[in-house]
């Protein structure tokens, strides 16, 4: 059996893809147009660099680069956190936030992963960025939706959340039903996922060690084991996100402070 073979002809040809749907959003008057060829270029760039990247770490095999790696890849996530929200933390809280609660998430849940598969060395690299990497993505999607979700609706709902203020209801009281919506939007995509997976798609991880010759039924472990590291970071830091977000937008004085927030562009 001749085994399939990815050249540059082919991931030409799946290009078109994003250029038809470019086409689409031109045509449609979305707007999108130009982000999705820019996504889809920048996906290249990065992913290509980042096999090379990892080709070189995985033979040097140091724990002080494959630190070094987890750390880029963490303070990029948090960028990217704060970048998608409509309505940002001033200061540094609009970058601190994300990478304080991605970290509190993803640090303790990567870390537990490597010591139940126990690989040697502890640091491997084969097994520490990819786990670090898919947890950390889903975290960061989580995170971000949930605090998007929070900031958007305290602004929306700034006189409501005043009122019970002003009639002398606590600050968690107040905010507590906007919270709870928050923290469900950011958790619902995860629930999806584990509901879809095996039934509706293959997930990615079974898919590419399948396609790489594993054991479909082995593949299946593994992908249930990292979905269930997924779901616990994603939904404790997203939990996370909105209660730090509840706090910072209130006072020790239980009073609402939208000055904290950046206002939308």
């Amino acid at each position: 059996m001749t085994e399939p073979h990815l050249g540059w002809l082919t991931l030409a040809a799946t290009s078109l893809l994003v250029v038809a749907n470019a086409l689409l959003s031109l045509k449609f008057h979305l707007g999108v147009g130009r982000s999705m060829l820019v996504a889809g270029a920048r996906m290249v760039v990065q992913l290509l660099l980042v096999g090379l990247l990892l080709k070189t770490i995985f033979t040097l095999g140091s724990p002080w680069l494959v630190a070094a790696v987890l750390l880029a890849m963490l303070g990029s996530a948090a960028w990217e956190t704060r970048s998608r929200q409509r309505r940002r933390f001033a200061g540094h809280w609009g970058y601190s936030l994300g990478a304080g609660t991605i970290s509190i998430a993803v640090i303790p849940v990567t870390a537990l992963s490597m010591a139940l598969l126990h690989p040697d060395p502890w640091f491997d690299p084969r097994f520490a960025i990819p786990m670090f990497g898919m947890v950390l993505g889903n975290a960061m999607s989580s995170v971000s939706v949930s605090l998007n979700a929070f900031n958007t609706a305290v602004v929306r709902e700034q006189r409501g959340i005043e009122a019970q203020l002003a009639l002398g209801a606590t600050r968690g009281r107040a905010i507590g039903p906007i919270r709870s919506d928050a923290l469900k939007t950011g958790i619902i995509p995860v629930i999806n996922q584990m509901t879809a997976a095996g039934i509706i798609t293959l997930p990615g991880m079974m898919t590419g060690q399948v396609l790489a010759g594993m054991s479909p039924f082995e593949a299946a472990q593994y992908q249930v084991f990292v979905l269930f590291l997924i779901a616990g970071a994603s939904g404790f830091g997203a939990a996370v996100t909105v209660i730090a977000a509840s706090w910072r937008v209130t006072d020790q004085r239980h009073r609402l402070r939208l000055d904290r927030l950046l206002r939308s562009d």
